[in-house]
């Protein structure tokens, strides 16, 4: 997808790192970052928001494919069903998916990400192989098939293609259900060098991505640093850790080590490195994640339906930790639900109320907002996350379909409106880079987007009666 240049925008309220700004007209550059920001009650020929404006925020975890399983596992399956039990489903579907399924899932979850508030994406994709585990010929097919949806959509894309080798601590052989993701690291440096090219050309940010201490062994971890320094330096590095209490208590039965204790061991964790979930800390890991600058991805409706546990956010904020949001299985792409999910989370644990606003900033919806941008931006590479000059010109238009009912609401309340009222704002317009890519709630490509899902969904459901593939 193309969507015309703007050159700029004139904003009636916008939220800045100075906080809620009145009158700003707000010149793009040519490379779709902000040139100038200025108040000026007279926009001339510029497009007017009078709506709210908040500046864009990153998924910065995401596993495509998922979205198209989102609710086939609400059933339960095994007396005692876990995140495990999950996996095994989530293997299951894996194998059902082609190239062109992928390409099409896909761009039916970035268009409902973009409406839902987000304007990039950071893609952890492991499904690599095809589907009797052998390498296609490109093995950088399905990282392809991502491409092409975020071209589409004009979602702007970090890609983290993920080596995955084993299926537990020490190396363990992985099993059956996981052969569309195994990777050996001569064979994942091949497909990191495929994609530098056509990354570049398309504009996306390619990181690396360890799955997790079970699936990369610390020494495999250290070969892809050093293939990080030498072809993509400096680029986002994101991890699984200590998601779920099994994996803490199984790498401490396997080395006498928590994983977030194991990998701040051997690894030279800084703010370029995105630690997903860390749900189950300790105080001193709370303390070290917060000291090395390293932005913890926090999945809060994935968690929560994954009965993975509680992060410890106040805990983490008030230590000025890094974090930002991610949509993971996709069973939600709507930005103002997983903020919500997060707080409430916060809630319930400690029984209290607006757990995760501050001093600084005493509205919840503000606060969180502003954070899981920067945040989201941080851990994807990209100078976005803040309407200020240099930034990207990535931002959201909130709209209500009450106008009236939302006038009395103060401009410092918009966004707690937005997150913890169902009847407040919504998504209006979505501008990518200076491109306005969703226009009063609607995308371009919308209906073609539709139908290739709806094509792809039939064959997958075909697949799946065919229990030759399990």
């Amino acid at each position: 997808m193309t969507a015309p240049k703007m050159t700029g925008a004139h904003f009636h309220l916008a939220l800045t790192p100075e906080g809620w700004r009145r009158n700003l007209s707000v010149h793009f550059a040519a490379d779709g970052t902000i040139a100038t920001m200025a108040e000026d009650d007279n926009p001339d020929a510029l497009p007017v928001y009078e709506n709210p404006v908040v500046p864009g925020i990153t998924d910065l975890h995401s596993h495509a494919f998922q979205y198209a399983m989102a609710g086939l596992t609400e059933v339960r399956r095994n007396p005692v069903d876990s995140f495990w039990s999950w996996r095994d489903m989530m293997y299951f579907f894996a194998l059902t998916l082609s190239p062109e399924d992928m390409r099409a899932v896909a761009a039916r979850l970035y268009l409902s990400l973009l409406k839902g508030g987000y304007t990039g994406i950071t893609e952890f994709h492991y499904v690599h192989n095809d589907v009797d585990g052998s390498r296609y010929a490109r093995p950088e097919e399905l990282s392809l098939a991502i491409f092409d949806a975020a071209q589409a959509t004009g979602l702007e894309l970090t890609h983290l293609p993920v080596f995955y080798a084993h299926s537990d601590f020490g190396g363990a052989v992985p099993n059956e259900g996981q052969r569309r993701f195994i990777q050996t690291l001569d064979g994942y440096a091949e497909m990191i060098e495929a994609l530098r090219a056509p990354a570049a050309e398309a504009g996306h940010v390619l990181g690396i991505a360890p799955h997790s201490l079970r699936a990369a062994t610390p020494e495999e971890i250290t070969r892809l640093l050093e293939l990080r320094a030498d072809k993509l330096p400096d680029c986002p590095v994101h991890i699984h850790v200590a998601e779920q209490m099994k994996e803490v208590n199984d790498a401490v039965a396997f080395n006498g080590r928590r994983p977030v204790e194991q990998l701040y061991d051997f690894a030279p964790v800084d703010d370029r490195w995105c630690l997903i979930h860390a749900t189950h800390l300790t105080e001193a890991e709370v303390t070290q994640i917060a000291n090395s600058g390293a932005v913890v991805g926090l999945c809060p409706l994935t968690e929560a339906n994954l009965g993975d546990g509680i992060f410890p956010a106040t805990d983490f904020l008030a230590q000025g930790g890094v974090f930002g949001i991610g949509s993971d299985s996709n069973i939600a792409t709507v930005t103002a639900q997983e903020l919500q999910s997060l707080e409430y989370s916060q809630r319930f644990r400690d029984r209290t109320r607006n757990a995760l606003a501050s001093e600084a900033q005493p509205h919840v919806g503000t606060n969180l907002w502003s954070r899981a941008a920067l945040g989201g931006a941080q851990a994807a590479g990209r100078p976005t996350g803040a309407i200020t000059p240099g930034g990207m010109a990535s931002f959201v238009e909130l709209t209500s379909p009450e106008p009236a009912a939302m006038a009395p609401v103060a401009a410092e309340a918009c966004l707690d409106f937005h997150i913890f009222a169902g009847r407040g704002f919504h998504v209006g317009d979505v501008v990518v880079r200076g491109r306005r890519v969703v226009q009063s709630g609607r995308h371009p490509q919308e209906e073609a987007i539709l139908a290739d899902y709806a094509a792809a969904m039939a064959k997958i459901a075909a697949r799946m009666d065919d229990r030759s593939i399990s």
